[in-house]
């Protein structure tokens, strides 16, 4: 154990260490509260006093400003920013422009219209663990969803308007999401 690098660790402020710290509404002290999304900070008289804040701040900090680079929205450079999700791309001028590069954005494929509504196109979203899946744009009018890149191709079989790509061990399969039908091609 002695040999180990305390220097290597960084660790933020601890909320322990500012003790006796009150709340800026009601004067009470603030405590550590938990939620089913982690620890926060919150006024010890909840449920009179709904005070919060995070535990950790996440402040964004640039790495490197990228001079070659314009801003579509309001031509000043561009820069690489570390944040609360990690590194990305974004305006020198936030906070009055707000313009962040978004890759998948660029290169996202059109994807078919949604086969329930027939209105709004499906689009690519992800959810908090990071998986992909595609539903409706129109949501919560429409709440089309389907876990596999949709293609713009009806069904043989019962007629659905669109069919999935879904990579299997035998290799790409197109198949139809209607639990009722069951269609399966394989793709060569």
């Amino acid at each position: 154990m002695s040999k180990i690098d305390h220097a290597l660790f960084s660790a933020h402020e601890h909320a322990l260490e500012k003790e006796y710290e009150i709340c800026p509404l009601c004067g009470s002290e603030l405590v550590i509260r938990h939620s089913k999304t982690g620890p926060f900070i919150g006024c010890a008289s909840y449920p009179s006093c709904e005070f919060s804040k995070p535990l950790v701040e996440h402040e964004v900090e640039s790495l490197k400003v990228l001079a070659d680079t314009a801003c579509p929205e309001c031509s000043r450079p561009l820069e690489v920013k570390n944040g609360r999700y990690g590194m990305f791309i974004g305006c020198t001028g936030f906070p009055e422009c707000h313009y962040i590069v978004h890759e998948e954005a660029e290169a996202q494929l059109a994807l078919p219209t949604c086969p329930k509504c027939q209105k709004a196109h499906l689009v690519k979203r992800s959810n908090k663990s990071g998986k992909s899946f595609y539903s409706c744009d129109a949501y919560p009018t429409c709440k089309y969803i389907v876990n596999f890149l949709p293609v713009d191709e009806s069904c043989p079989s019962c007629g659905w308007a669109i069919m999935l790509e879904k990579n299997m061990a035998s290799g790409k399969v197109h198949l139809c999401p209607q639990k009722a039908c069951g269609f399966k091609q394989k793709i060569s």
